[in-house]
């Protein structure tokens, strides 16, 4: 089921669809000519926060989580990203360390594009330039309002909103006509929403009670997305 006009989804959710997406041919192919492919699997740590960026990332398959630690070293999710987007480039624009790590929120096939390679596509591509600059504009609107929002909320709403926005992001690789299964440990949904693990699984057995939800091991199937919806408390 489609959330359109029941949920802003843009105001939670990055641009859909890659930077890169139609990149003029001359462009693209300077960007990626000395590119190199891995596959990470799940768990796997795609950059450090701290670490000086030697390069950016393209998410070619698969789902990366983005996450800061805490002074006890507990993790909090800022942000998933998805197959297309590109990752660490915020470092490299802003001449400074990777402000927070990353790593694959499951088997993921990444491209990583030298340093040298992106700033000179940068400068000489006018397209990739435009689409950096609305997408870090739409970026900061985006954490801007999680921020604002997510700091006075309950932890019931604030898992539901979360629910909402994964479950979008797993609804692209699903078929059509069949449910989206959000396959997310309850480790890393707790920390997405900012709580004990043990409270997003009272939680979730609520909202199954509930008929809003169901779950398939540690898959998760939302049943009814305008309950979930209206949990949220969002307009």
């Amino acid at each position: 089921m489609s959330i359109k006009g029941l949920f802003p989804i843009d105001k939670w959710d990055f641009e859909r669809g890659s930077i890169l997406a139609d990149l003029p041919p001359g462009d693209l192919a300077l960007l990626m000519k000395r590119r190199t492919e891995q596959l990470y699997k799940k768990g796997g740590i795609v950059f450090r926060e701290g670490a000086f960026p030697v390069g950016i990332y393209f998410l070619v398959q698969g789902k990366v989580k983005k996450y800061k630690l805490d002074r006890d070293g507990s993790e909090q999710i800022i942000y998933v990203a998805n197959t297309g987007e590109l990752l660490g480039y915020h470092a490299i624009l802003s001449g400074d360390n990777y402000p927070d790590s990353a790593a694959a929120l499951e088997d993921s096939r990444i491209a990583f594009i030298p340093r040298e390679d992106f700033l000179e596509t940068v400068e000489q591509s006018a397209v990739l330039s435009r689409r950096l600059l609305k997408t870090l504009s739409h970026e900061f609107s985006v954490l801007a309002n999680s921020l604002t929002v997510f700091g006075r909320r309950p932890v019931r709403e604030r898992l539901a909103l979360q629910l909402i926005v994964v479950r979008e992001k797993y609804k692209a690789d699903s078929p059509p006509g069949m449910p989206v299964e959000i396959d997310l440990s309850r480790e890393d949904l707790a920390s997405l929403v900012g709580t004990a693990r043990e409270n997003v699984v009272r939680m979730l057995t609520e909202f199954k009670e509930e008929g809003i939800l169901e779950t398939r091991g540690r898959k998760i199937v939302v049943r009814d997305i305008r309950k979930l919806i209206k949990i949220a408390n969002y307009g």
